[in-house]
């Protein structure tokens, strides 16, 4: 992949500014971008004591469980679906 078939587009997360380069389309950058502000401002909005470095990793923290749910459960149901199948 060359630099010309890379997206870049600029976001805001936190009331900062990101240039996020990569080769997803710019809606989905922007959708990305978009639930990352808002699981940060969920957590925030429970602690604003955070830093916004403590804010980034309790976001990341957050977002990675809800990832691992999410694929026990898809794991979960691909075994049940398979189980059907072999009826």
């Amino acid at each position: 992949m060359t630099q010309d078939d890379k997206t870049r587009i600029t976001v805001e997360i936190h009331n900062k500014s990101y240039t996020v380069v990569g080769k997803e389309n710019a809606d989905h950058v922007r959708l990305v971008a978009s639930l990352v502000d808002q699981k940060m401002r969920d957590i925030h909005g429970l602690n604003q004591q955070l830093t916004t470095s403590e804010l980034a990793v309790l976001t990341a923290v957050n977002t990675m469980n809800d990832y691992m749910k999410l694929k026990e459960d898809y794991a979960t149901l691909l075994g049940t679906k398979n189980k059907e199948e072999d009826k």
